[in-house]
C-alpha cells in the first residue's frame, strides 16, 4: 500500500524513522545490515573493520542517527556523499592515543574501497502519509532465509487481482492451483499434490475444510489439503512458503510448509487505518457482487491492539459438458435388426461409447466472512506478547441442473474415430443416433459451510544479547457441514430418439432430439428424491517453546520442543429410495408430474430443458419439512481419528568467511514420535487401533554469498508426509454414482495401518539480487519418497463384505460383484526438478518506460510411481504423481507510477493427473488439459489516501478440461465466465 503523493502537491520529504533490531556483531556484519535496511551504500576499506564489534542496535532511528550510534565506539566516521556514505578512520593528529588504537598496517594501505550494494529496505516495505509498516519486503525474507523459501507481503498480496488466496499464492514459483467457479482452491507444490503441503496459521499448524459439487473435483475433502478458498487474502500481510526441510519446522509437508502471517499492531508506527470496497460481477451471471475490506489498528504507549475484517459476496455459474467417462461396450443393439455391418460393429467390443453425455450447470451464491485480531504488549524492543484471534466462514448455497442421455442401447447410427491419444487404436463413437433413449433432468439443492477459528497466545522475548525465547499456546477448529443435500430427478423413459454428437469439439457433446421437446412435460415422469447430509470436524492443540542462544559472535545454537494435537471425525446421513419406499409420507409410488410441480431451466448457455421443482414435488409426497436424523446416520462412514505428536529439535548455526565472503550453515536434528488412534466400523462391525511411530529428521543447510549479491544455497533434509484422512480412517465408502447394467460398482476403505510417507530431500538454488530492482534466481531440487501410498483394488461380491442392502446403488443387488478399494503403502518413488525467476524493475529503459518492470517464474518437475492393476489389467505401470504438471509458468508486466500503474499476468498449467483408479474399466488414468489463465490490474491514486482499482480475471474465459483415459476422451468441460471488479481504497 505505497503512498504515492500527487505531483502537484509532492514536497521533499525527511529522513524516515526506520525500526533497527541488531544484535551485537562483527562491524562489518552491522553494517552491511544497516545498508540493507537502508537501501543506501556504503564504501569502506575492509581492513578498517577487521577485528571490530558494533554494539547492540534497537530502537527508531533515522539513518544518520543509527549509523552513528553503530560508529560511537570506534575510531570511524561516517561522511555523507550524493548516495550513501564513505567510512573513513578519524583524523589522528590531535589524538594520537587513538591512532595507536588502529594497527599500522591497516592505515598504511591505500584505501581499497568496498561498495556494499543494498537490497531494497528491510524493514520499511509500504508507507503513506500517516502511517508506515516496519515489516520486512518478500525479497528481503527471501534473501536472509536459510532454506529455500519464496514470500509475498501486503505489496505483493494486492498488487496481484485475487479472488482469494490461493489466486495470490499462484503468482510464486513452483505453485499451481485447482480452481472451483474460477477461483483457487488448493495448492500443489512442486509437483506434489496438496496432501504434501503443510499449511501454518500465524505459526500453527492448522486446516481448512470445504468441499466441491462435482464429484469429478473430489466433492467433500476428507483429506490433509488445505482449502485456501475459505480466506480471502486481505486477511493476511505475508505469506511466507518454505520450500526445503530445517529441524526447527514442524514435521509433515514433504513439498514444503506455507505460514500465513496475520496483521499485528506493531507492524506498524503509528495508528493504522484502511477501508477497501468492490463491486464486481461475471460474464456467466450478470450480478453485483459486493467486496469489502477493513483493517483498523491503534498504538497506545507499550500496548496496540488491530482489527481486520473481509466480506464478500459472489454469484457464480459454471456450466459445460460432460460424459460421466467412457466404456468399451458389448450390450448395444442396430435399431434396424437387418443392420448387419452395424451390429458386427456393435459386437466387436471395440467401440468406446461415452456413458452418459450431459448438459450441466453448477450455481452457487457465496458468503465470505474473515475477522482477525491482535492484543499486542510490547514494553521495548525486547519483548513482545500477542494473542491473536482469527475466524473464517465460507457459505455456499448451490444449485445444480442436470439433462442426462440414458438408456441408450438402439443405435441407428454411428461415427467413430480412432483415439488421438496415448493409446492407438481405440475406437471412439464421436456421434450416434439412438432410438427409445431417456432423458434424465436432474436438480439439486445444497447448502454447506466451514468455519475456522483459532486463538493463540505468542510470546517473543530477549532476554539478554545472546538469549532470545519464544513461545506459543493455540488452539484451532475447521469444521464443514453439509446438513441437507437434496437431489430430485425426472425422465423421459426411453420416450425419445437423441443424437450425441462429439465431432465438432472433441471436448464438448451435444445432444439433442428431432422428435422430443425436452422443455415439455409430456412425456416426464419422477424417477427418484435423494437426501443426503455431511460433517466434518478437525482441530488441532498447539504447544511450542524455542531458544535462540547466541554462544559467540558466529556461532548460535537453537533448540525447542513442540507438542501438536489433532482430531478428525465425520459422519454422513442418507435417505433414499422415495417416492417408492414406505417410508415415503403420502402418494407413495405415484410419479406422474403436472405443471406446478417443473419449470423450464434457461441458466445454460447452450441449451433449456425441463426440470423438476424440488420444493413443489417434496410436497406432493409430504417430504416439505423432511429432515435427516441420527436414525439415516450411515454407520459405515463414522469415524474419529487423533494424533498426538510430541517432537524435539537442535539446531547449531556457525557463520564464517571462506575465501573472503561470509558462509552461512546450520545443521540441525529433529525426534518426532507420534501416538495415533482410530476409531470407527469395518464391514459393519466396531474397529478401533492405537499405535504409534517415531523418527529422526536431519537437515543441513548452507547460504554462501559467492559476491556480494550473489547466494548459494544448498540444502539436504529428510522430512515426512502423514497419510490422508480418509486414508487413515475406519470407514466404508459405497459410490453411489449412477450405474448401468453391466457397470461395476465401487466401494472404497481405509487403513489405519499406514505409514507415512518419507522423503529424503535435496535442493541447491544461486540467487542473484539486483540492488532495489530485483532478482533472479536457478533452483533445482530431489526427493526420494519412501512408502508411497497406492489404491489396490480386488473384486468382491457385495454379499460378502457384510454390509446393509440400502447402501446399495441404484439397480445393484447384494449378489452384485464391486471393486473394493483400499489404501496401501508401496515401494520408492522420486521427483526432480527446477524453477527459473526473474523480478526486474526496467528502470533502465528510456523514459516513459523506466516505471515498467516483468515478473516471472517457470518451473519443470518429473516424478512418477507404479500404478497397480491399471484399467482392471492387472498390470502395474508407471504414471506420474497425481497433481504434477510437468511445466508451469507465471508471466507479469507491469507498469507503475506514484499515480497509477497496470499489470497484466498470465499463469499457465500443464497437463496432470488427478487420479489412476485401480480397478477400473473405464480408464487408465483421469486429469486435466493444460490451462492458461489471463489476468489484469489497475490502480489510480487520486490522492495520497485514495486510490482506486480495478480487477479484471479469467479476460479469455479458459476452459477447464478434465480428460479420462491417456487416450484422451473428454469428461467435464466447464465455463466459469469472466469476472470483473471495480473498487476504492482508502487509507489512513
Amino acid at each position: 500500500m505505497c503512498c504515492c503523493k500527487s505531483p502537484v502537491v509532492w514536497a521533499a520529504e525527511a529522513p524516515q524513522k526506520q525500526l533497527y533490531s541488531l544484535p551485537s556483531q562483527p562491524l562489518s556484519a552491522a553494517l552491511l545490515q544497516f545498508a540493507r535496511t537502508t537501501n543506501q551504500p556504503l564504501l569502506y576499506d575492509p581492513a578498517l573493520l577487521e577485528g571490530r564489534q558494533a554494539p547492540v542496535l534497537y530502537g527508531e532511528f533515522e539513518p544518520t542517527e543509527a549509523l552513528n550510534q553503530l560508529l560511537a565506539q570506534q575510531p570511524l566516521e561516517a561522511i555523507p556523499r550524493e548516495k550513501g556514505w564513505l567510512i573513513k578512520a578519524k583524523a589522528v593528529v590531535e589524538q594520537p592515543a587513538m591512532a595507536a588504537a588502529i594497527p599500522a598496517s591497516k592505515t598504511q594501505k591505500p584505501p581499497a574501497a568496498m561498495e556494499v550494494i543494498a537490497i531494497r529496505s528491510t524493514v520499511v516495505a509500504e508507507q503513506n502519509a500517516v502511517t508506515k509498516a516496519v515489516l520486512p519486503q518478500a525479497k528481503t525474507l527471501k534473501r536472509e532465509a536459510m532454506i529455500a523459501q519464496d514470500s509475498l507481503v501486503a505489496d505483493d498480496i494486492t498488487d496481484f487481482p485475487a479472488l482469494n488466496l490461493a489466486n495470490s499464492l499462484l503468482r510464486l514459483p513452483g505453485i499451481t492451483i485447482n480452481r472451483e467457479w474460477g477461483e483457487g482452491r488448493q495448492i500443489s507444490l512442486r509437483g506434489l499434490g496438496p496432501d504434501f503441503t503443510r499449511v501454518q496459521v500465524n505459526g500453527m499448524e492448522a486446516l481448512g475444510t470445504s468441499s466441491s459439487p462435482m464429484d469429478a473435483r473430489g466433492a467433500v475433502s476428507r483429506t490433509r489439503a488445505f482449502d485456501f478458498n475459505i480466506f480471502a487474502s486481505e486477511l493476511f500481510n505475508q505469506i511466507d512458503v518454505k520450500k526445503s526441510f530445517s529441524a526447527d519446522q514442524e514435521e509433515g509437508g514433504i513439498a514444503g510448509t506455507v505460514n500465513l502471517h496475520t496483521a499485528k499492531p506493531f507492524d506498524y508506527d503509528g495508528p493504522k487505518s484502511s477501508i477497501s470496497a468492490q463491486l464486481g460481477t461475471n460474464s456467466n451471471t450478470n450480478s453485483s457482487d459486493p467486496r469489502f475490506s477493513a483493517v483498523f489498528s491503534e498504538l497506545w504507549s507499550d500496548i496496540g491492539a488491530l482489527v481486520s475484517i473481509t466480506h464478500s459476496v459472489r454469484s457464480t455459474n459454471e456450466y459445460g459438458s460432460n460424459t460421466t467417462r467412457w466404456r468399451r461396450e458389448t450390450g448395444k443393439q442396430a435399431a434396424d435388426s437387418s443392420n448387419t455391418e452395424l451390429q458386427n460393429l456393435l459386437d466387436s467390443g471395440e467401440l468406446w461409447f461415452p456413458r452418459g453425455q450431459r448438459f450441466s450447470v453448477w450455481e452457487n451464491e457465496q458468503n465470505r466472512l474473515g475477522i482477525t485480531t491482535a492484543l499486542q504488549y510490547k514494553p521495548n524492543q525486547d519483548f513482545s506478547l500477542v494473542l491473536d484471534w482469527m475466524h473464517g466462514k465460507l457459505e455456499n448455497q448451490l444449485a445444480e441442473h442436470h439433462m442426462a442421455v440414458k438408456d441408450n442401447n438402439l443405435v441407428n447410427s454411428l461415427i467413430w474415430r480412432e483415439s488421438t491419444g496415448n493409446k492407438s487404436g481405440d475406437k471412439e463413437v464421436v456421434y450416434a443416433s439412438y432410438k427409445n433413449a431417456s432423458w434424465r433432468n436432474e436438480s439439486r439443492e445444497d447448502y454447506n459451510e466451514s468455519v475456522f477459528d483459532q486463538i493463540s497466545l505468542a510470546a517473543d522475548w530477549t532476554a539478554t544479547a545472546d538469549l532470545q525465547i519464544r513461545a506459543m499456546l493455540g488452539h484451532s477448529s475447521s469444521d464443514y457441514s453439509q446438513p441437507l443435500l437434496q437431489k430430485l430427478n425426472i425422465e423421459a423413459k426411453k420416450k425419445a430418439d437423441i443424437i450425441t454428437d462429439f465431432s465438432q469439439d472433441a471436448f464438448y457433446g451435444r445432444s439433442s432430439s428431432t422428435d422430443f421437446d425436452v422443455t415439455s412435460i409430456e412425456g416426464y415422469t419422477v424417477k427418484d428424491l435423494f437426501f443426503q447430509s455431511n460433517f466434518i470436524y478437525s482441530s488441532f492443540d498447539n504447544a511450542k517453546l524455542d531458544v535462540d542462544y547466541q554462544l559467540s559472535d558466529n556461532n548460535t545454537l537453537k533448540f525447542g520442543i513442540h507438542y501438536k494435537k489433532f482430531s478428525n471425525s465425520g459422519f454422513e446421513q442418507e435417505a433414499s429410495g422415495f417416492p417408492y419406499n414406505n417410508a415415503t409420507p403420502k402418494n407413495q409410488g405415484m410419479v406422474s408430474l403436472n405443471p406446478a410441480q417443473v419449470q423450464i431451466y434457461r441458466g445454460h448457455q447452450d441449451q433449456s430443458w425441463l426440470e423438476g421443482n424440488i420444493a413443489a414435488v417434496q410436497n406432493f409426497y409430504g417430504l416439505s419439512d423432511f429432515a435427516l436424523t441420527a436414525a439415516n446416520t450411515l454407520s459405515n462412514t463414522v469415524y474419529d481419528l487423533a494424533e498426538q505428536t510430541k517432537a524435539l529439535y537442535l539446531l547449531y548455526h556457525h557463520d564464517l568467511d571462506l575465501a573472503g565472503s561470509p558462509l552461512r550453515s546450520r545443521f540441525g536434528l529433529r525426534f518426532f514420535d507420534t501416538q495415533m488412534s482410530s476409531q470407527g466400523v469395518s464391514y459393519m462391525q466396531p474397529a478401533s487401533i492405537n499405535r504409534n511411530y517415531s523418527g529422526y529428521l536431519p537437515s543441513l543447510d548452507l547460504a554462501y554469498e559467492l559476491a556480494e549479491d550473489m547466494i548459494w544455497r544448498v540444502g539436504l533434509s529428510k522430512n515426512i508426509t502423514r497419510p490422508s484422512l480418509d486414508a487413515m480412517a475406519f470407514s466404508v465408502y459405497v459410490s453411489k454414482t449412477s450405474l448401468g447394467e453391466t457397470d461395476i460398482g465401487q466401494i472404497s476403505t481405509g487403513n489405519p495401518e499406514l505409514q507415512p510417507y518419507d522423503s529424503d530431500n535435496f535442493d541447491m538454488a544461486l540467487e542473484w539480487y539486483f540492488e532495489s530492482a530485483g532478482l533472479a534466481s536457478v533452483a533445482v531440487f530431489y526427493k526420494d519418497i519412501n512408502n508411497f501410498i497406492q489404491t489396490k483394488t480386488e473384486q468382491r461380491r457385495y454379499s460378502e463384505l457384510g454390509l446393509p442392502a440400502d447402501l446399495l446403488p441404484d439397480g445393484k443387488t447384494v449378489n452384485d460383484i464391486f471393486n473394493l478399494s483400499s489404501p496401501q503403502n508401496s515401494g520408492s518413488s522420486g521427483i526432480q526438478g527446477f524453477e527459473l525467476a526473474l523480478q526486474r524493475d526496467l528502470d533502465f529503459l528510456p523514459a516513459p518506460f523506466q516505471y515498467s518492470g516483468v515478473i516471472a517464474n517457470y518451473t519443470w518437475a518429473d516424478g512418477d510411481t507404479l500404478y497397480p492393476n491399471v484399467e482392471n489389467s492387472g498390470q502395474s505401470q508407471r504414471k506420474a504423481f497425481p497433481g504434477l504438471s510437468k511445466q508451469s509458468y507465471n508471466l507479469t508486466l507491469y507498469y507503475e507510477t506514484k499515480v497509477w500503474g497496470a499489470r497484466v499476468a498470465a499463469a499457465y498449467r500443464g497437463k496432470y493427473i488427478t487420479a489412476v483408479e485401480s480397478g477400473s474399466i473405464d480408464d487408465d488414468e483421469r486429469g486435466y488439459h493444460a490451462s492458461t489463465n489471463l489476468d489484469f490490474s489497475a490502480y489510480y491514486r487520486l490522492n495520497a489516501h485514495i486510490k482506486l482499482n480495478l480487477e479484471a480475471l479469467n479476460l479469455t474465459n479458459q476452459r477447464d478440461e478434465l480428460y479420462s483415459d491417456s487416450s484422451d476422451r473428454a469428461y467435464n468441460s466447464t465455463y466459469s465466465g469472466r469476472t470483473y471488479m471495480l473498487g476504492v481504497t482508502a487509507e489512513f
